[in-house]
């Protein structure tokens, strides 16, 4: 089984957003404090190293995606992960006019991992929105409150398949 985790707002945020209401972190985001745009400072959610470290003993393989496209920027987000102890594996992003739903399906992804966006327009703008309206392969999303941590999803990557929208 393949996981891909969608990195910002699902499983890393700025640095601000540190010990903040979930309501204030989608406020910080949608109004651009300035660490949102620091993307060398990001930390993971809540629970998110120790959930996708659990995901990857028990046998998913895990991938991520970032929502840059400039390849510095992809770095960084690589950084981040390293940095705060998160499994190895591919960081993908979206190519030249590549949508999120692309991108997933390129990653061959079985479950995707991601937030509901509420900070640009909620879920309309999620990658299961996308891969809804587009021919494929069948992919699992899981979507959880943006910026609300992966702690309230199960140990059992299996189980991930149930806990979908």
């Amino acid at each position: 089984m393949r996981i891909l985790v969608f990195l910002h707002g699902t499983a890393i945020m700025h640095r601000t957003a540190v010990g903040r209401p979930r309501a204030e972190r989608v406020r910080q985001s949608r109004q651009r404090d300035r660490s949102v745009l620091d993307f060398a400072s990001y930390v993971p959610t809540e629970a998110a190293v120790e959930k996708v470290r659990t995901w990857h003993r028990r046998g998913a393989a895990i991938c991520y995606l970032s929502s840059h496209q400039d390849p510095a920027d992809v770095e960084l987000d690589r950084a981040v992960l390293s940095a705060h102890g998160f499994p190895a594996g591919t960081v993908f992003c979206r190519g030249p006019g590549e949508s999120y739903a692309e991108a997933a399906r390129r990653a061959a992804a079985d479950i995707v991992v991601e937030d509901d966006c509420e900070s640009i327009g909620g879920r309309s703008q999620t990658i299961a929105a996308g891969l809804a309206a587009a021919p494929g392969r069948a992919v699992t999303s899981v979507i959880v409150p943006e910026f609300g941590g992966l702690a309230q999803l199960p140990d059992d990557p299996g189980d991930l398949t149930s806990h979908g929208p």
